[in-house]
């Protein structure tokens, strides 16, 4: 593992992420509000932004998933991240979030299937990830690899490189 990387994973308290990499919270707004759900019209309290650390080192990735809610990308140190993401009708639009292209934030739309990884995979990446409305686990959803390549079988190659088996 890159030195540079196993600093940030102890300085900042990193921990194993279900996508792929290592992760923090490191805020959670105070102030919420209610969301209805359809079509189950229950109200559901949600913090209105999260914030969290997350780095991805060497081969990592971050698998095909999918939020309810918009994820902006904010990049800190590292080499260049490769985003991946396809939207509700099929689409595939890549994004380099780094130093090399001068992106250094980038908003994934919510319910987008999105993945990523590094560029250099000898380096690191530590990027933030901001949520709004506020992450919650429940509004997360793994992709599972067969009803992804039902859906989008165009996309097979990269649906296969970032979903388990």
């Amino acid at each position: 593992m890159n030195s540079k990387a196993r600093y940030y994973i102890d300085k900042l308290e990193l921990q194993k992420h279900p996508e792929g990499g290592f992760y923090r919270e490191i805020y959670r707004a105070g102030e919420m509000f209610f969301t209805e759900t359809i079509p189950a019209k229950k109200l559901n309290k949600k913090n209105i932004s999260t914030s969290i650390y997350f780095l991805l080192t060497g081969r990592d990735k971050s698998l095909f998933h999918r939020l309810k809610s918009d994820e902006i990308w904010h990049f800190y140190d590292g080499c260049d991240v490769k985003i991946y993401i396809i939207d509700n009708d099929g689409n595939l639009s890549e994004v380099q979030l780094g130093r090399s292209r001068e992106v250094f934030q980038f908003v994934i739309p919510k319910n987008s299937w999105f993945a990523a990884e590094l560029t250099d995979k000898s380096s690191f990446a530590l990027v933030g990830c901001t949520v709004s409305p506020g992450f919650d686990f429940k509004d997360f959803e793994l992709a599972d690899r067969n009803k992804l390549l039902k859906k989008y079988p165009e996309h097979e190659k990269l649906i296969k490189q970032f979903t388990k088996h």
